[in-house]
């Protein structure tokens, strides 16, 4: 991976600063083809994946891959006040008694996440162990979060991603009931403290 400018300085909920170096390039240089490959390489330390996110970098890759970084063009951005939730989910959350819970099963969300059936028929995930560990890593430092959707004690849904100032990343979502994951997702703008907003 190229060197580059600082990344400037991440907090996490212990207040641990950050230095960040940047090991990458420009995002001006991903490829158009495959759309937003940007580096390959590197690692998956928290500062490495702080940095990353902080310019729209994100990892996704095989586990038998190298790490490929990317920041595909153009990406998708959903501001939380530009949001609509339908009458039908609404009334769906209203009546299905299912409970959202922040932060409160972190590692049960992004395991479930790995082990979602993916549709096409494929077996494995993006997700691999050292990704989790990441992850978990990064939840620890106060900066990856998750949303839960339980019935009763049972996880039926959630999501998780990352919290960098006002900007929430999302990762990856699973549901085992239907809805599950849309109603966290629903609940992701009550991740982002209101002091942040």
């Amino acid at each position: 991976m190229h060197g580059g400018a600082g990344c400037g300085k991440v907090f996490g909920r212990a207040r641990p600063e950050l230095s960040l170096y940047n090991p990458f390039p420009h995002t001006s240089q991903a490829l158009t083809e495959p759309n937003g490959l940007l580096a390959t390489g590197g690692d998956l330390q928290p500062a490495t994946l702080l940095c990353a996110y902080s310019q729209g970098i994100f990892p996704w890759f095989e586990s038998d891959d190298e790490i490929l970084w990317w920041s595909p063009d153009p990406r998708l951005v959903l501001r939380s006040d530009q949001i609509h939730i339908s009458r039908s989910l609404k009334k769906v959350a209203r009546r299905c008694g299912w409970d959202l819970r922040y932060d409160a099963a972190f590692s049960d969300v992004v395991t479930h996440c790995a082990r979602v059936d993916r549709g096409d028929g494929e077996l494995g995930t993006w997700i691999t162990r050292n990704m989790l560990r990441a992850y978990i890593e990064l939840h620890e430092l106060g900066v990856a979060h998750s949303i839960e959707v339980l019935d009763g004690e049972r996880l039926v849904g959630g999501l998780y991603g990352l919290l960098l100032d006002k900007v929430f990343f999302g990762e990856s979502m699973f549901s085992l009931e239907p809805n599950a994951s849309k109603i966290a997702f629903a609940g992701a703008e009550q991740a982002v403290p209101r002091s942040r907003r």
